[in-house]
């Protein structure tokens, strides 16, 4: 089958990078000029966690620049442009107008409702959001959200094609704004801020707090299983009757930071003290993910 990754960033490098390991013929559709070379340099960053996995890195991987061809034979689309409405609908009705009858429209929106995005569609019905978690050919989640006028069959077809990939593709059952993984990804990050700005910790210091305690916790057993099981016999519903009142505190005591200029710089200069350049740490990060998620069984 083939695969159009409709923008070459970030995440469409990994999306590329991950179906032509398994076995499609992707193609890569990004007007930006000098795309190729920057896609080209990202698979190959993407190879050794790959062969990690025991996935091949040696798919195949084109590139056609003007999208009506791109999705011209296309069995899935998977877009990945920019979080702007107006772009996103000019996309779609170009891929609807170009792509077959029965391709599979999924797009990677951080935040964007496939309500909105489908009113450029003739058929609404055929667009899904497929969310992956950063960077996708790792992290195991697809959130897969459906639109108002997103039919069953689509929806379904998505969690086959998502699981044919390794992914998890989890649906929800409603469209919530940043949608489940981003939101708890923002209140996390909204209190990490506010106690580095506060001066009760460094960045280096919080990340080690989540590492040593709740990113291991959390690993094995989300927040809820781990409450259950931190109430014992009578598991969450003890928690919440004996522990409840307490939490239930701490979150009037949350704080509420702002990225003024001064927040923002303060941030800033303490991402320089992390030990290495980005792509440095972005090595370490895989490497040790990968580790993590073949003890799990991920």
């Amino acid at each position: 089958m083939k695969a159009t990754i409709v923008g070459g960033g970030v995440i469409g490098v990994s999306w590329a990078g991950l179906m032509a390991a398994h076995g499609l013929d992707v193609v890569v559709s990004d007007p930006a000029p000098g795309i190729e070379d920057a896609v080209r340099a990202g698979l190959a960053e993407l190879t050794p966690a790959l062969r990690e996995l025991g996935l091949p890195a040696d798919g195949r991987v084109t590139f056609q620049a003007d999208l009506a061809e791109a999705v011209a034979d296309a069995g899935v689309v998977q877009e990945n442009g920019p979080e702007r409405l107006d772009l996103k609908h000019r996309i779609w009705t170009t891929i609807e107008e170009n792509a077959p009858a029965d391709a599979l429209f999924l797009t990677s929106t951080s935040g964007i409702p496939a309500t909105e995005i489908a009113t450029a569609l003739e058929r609404p019905e055929r667009l899904v959001v497929g969310h992956p978690f950063n960077p996708p050919h790792l992290i195991p989640l697809v959130e897969v959200v459906p639109g108002e006028k997103t039919s069953p069959e689509a929806v379904e077809r998505a969690v086959e094609f998502y699981r044919g990939l390794g992914k998890k593709p989890i649906v929800l059952a409603k469209e919530v704004p940043g949608f489940v993984a981003n939101r708890l990804q923002a209140a996390i990050f909204r209190e990490c801020v506010h106690l580095v700005a506060e001066g009760v910790v460094t960045e280096q210091q919080l990340d080690e707090v989540v590492t040593s305690s709740l990113g291991q916790r959390w690993a094995v057993s989300g927040p809820f299983l781990s409450f259950h099981l931190g109430g014992g016999p009578g598991g969450l519903p003890h928690f919440l009757e004996h522990l409840g009142p307490g939490l239930r505190k701490r979150w009037g005591q949350l704080g509420t930071p702002d990225l003024d200029e001064e927040t923002v710089r303060l941030l800033s200069e303490q991402a320089g003290d992390f030990g290495g350049n980005v792509a440095e740490l972005a090595k370490a990060r895989d490497t040790a993910q990968i580790a993590l998620m073949k003890a799990l069984g991920r």
